[in-house]
């Protein structure tokens, strides 16, 4: 193991298995520790078949090849859980489900990755009864990156000094390494919707916002049942106990709220989110509303219309948010989009805006004269934009892949 570089990652669910694919693909670790916390299947092969193969995205090897490639994968030893893979050292570990059981010091690990989705309590502690974020730290981790927001049972208690919110492109560069221990890499729709507000934010056409507006078109997650189930003790929601397969399920989400603790200049917009999930595999759908106090030329022009919103998105796909937004012309469905690497992809031919007027009374009165009303028309102009997002690989896997790397770098 020595000047090996060495990833751990927790749980092999959808994420968990994405980001082995992405570092797989790429050179910046050498071995890759993955922590799986129960037996699988009927032997070690078990796992190499369900990381070979995926359901959304196709065998591992044309994702790493494309239509030439070759499977290049297997078991080296059962009993270590060593497998070989183009070219990089798996270890499978199939016996701890408490982080702080997980002999990460044991094998070299200093930077997990948690995929699970179950610890995201930053102040719990490492000896927490059902295991914790910083029972990874106990374990001999460094740095942990969640693959998720943060929760836990006070929502509104302040994070703790060493943990941090982190999207790549958004605001990655505050990494402190001397700092931060737990890192959020917040979530699949957070990270698209940084993403199509900050051109927005920056420009100074369209930074005057009043109000904003999200809804996101969801693709089903493993959180939903395949089938009607029975609500758990203290579940509000009843909605997410129904079937993915045959139901458009209208929801909530905390994207918005998220947005705020990266972007905090978010908060003095008031900003609605919601979601509504439906039976596709992948690929969900921003329709971002917002609505700006603008000005008018002398002759009544309105300057915030289609072209010049779309414009913005162009200039910023072309300049500072290149390779992280895209901007497309085209009719796109979402399938299209599958695996698309970008953080979000703005759909052009979509974009619509309107303007309306408020008209002021406002009283004047000038020296030696009656007081008299001054009505002023205030334009507002309402704009709607639509934006793609593959929510398991080509938006979030690959932002949460970088995410990794650049907090690997720094550490």
């Amino acid at each position: 193991m020595a000047g090996q570089r060495t990833l751990g990652i927790n749980g092999l669910g959808r994420i968990g298995k994405l980001v082995l694919w992405y570092h797989l693909a790429r050179d910046d670790f050498d071995r890759i520790v993955v922590n799986v916390g129960r037996p699988v299947g009927t032997s070690l092969e078990s796992v190499v078949q369900y990381i070979a193969k995926d359901s959304t995205y196709g065998p591992l090897h044309r994702f790493l090849h494309g239509q030439a490639g070759v499977r290049d994968m297997r078991v080296v030893d059962e009993q270590r859980g060593l497998i070989a893979a183009y070219g990089k050292e798996i270890v499978v570990l199939r016996e701890a489900r408490s982080p702080r059981d997980i002999p990460w010091r044991d094998n070299g690990v200093s930077l997990v990755v948690e995929c699970t989705g179950i610890f995201r309590d930053p102040h719990a502690e490492p000896d927490a009864v059902r295991g914790s974020l910083r029972g990874h730290l106990a374990a001999g981790a460094r740095t942990v990156v969640q693959s998720s927001p943060f929760s836990g049972k006070q929502p509104a208690r302040p994070l703790p000094d060493d943990a941090t919110i982190l999207i790549h492109g958004i605001n990655d560069y505050q990494f402190d390494p001397a700092r931060h221990r737990l890192v959020s890499a917040a979530s699949c729709t957070t990270t698209a919707l940084a993403h199509m507000m900050r051109p927005l934010l920056e420009r100074e056409l369209t930074r005057n916002m009043i109000t904003a507006g999200m809804s996101t078109v969801h693709a089903a997650t493993n959180s939903q049942p395949l089938l009607d189930a029975v609500p758990a003790a203290g579940a509000t929601d009843l909605r997410k106990t129904r079937g993915a397969l045959g139901n458009v399920v209208l929801t909530s989400t905390n994207a918005a709220a998220a947005l705020e603790q990266v972007m905090p200049e978010i908060g003095r917009i008031g900003f609605m989110a919601d979601s509504v999930r439906i039976p596709t595999a992948s690929v969900s759908l921003i329709i971002l509303n917002v609505t700006f106090r603008n000005e008018a030329l002398p002759d009544g022009t309105v300057v915030v219309e289609r072209e010049a919103v779309n414009g913005i998105y162009q200039e910023a796909a072309q300049g500072e948010a290149r390779g992280l937004l895209k901007y497309s012309d085209e009719q796109n469905v979402s399938l299209d989009m599958l695996g698309e690497n970008a953080a979000v992809v703005i759909e052009g031919v979509e974009t619509h805006t309107r303007t309306g007027f408020i008209d002021l009374e406002v009283p004047a009165q000038q020296p030696g004269a009656a007081t008299h009303v001054h009505t002023v028309r205030v334009p507002l102009t309402h704009v709607k934009i639509f934006g793609w997002y593959d929510n398991e690989m080509g938006s979030y896997t690959y932002r949460l892949g970088e995410l990794t790397t650049n907090v690997a770098r720094h550490m």
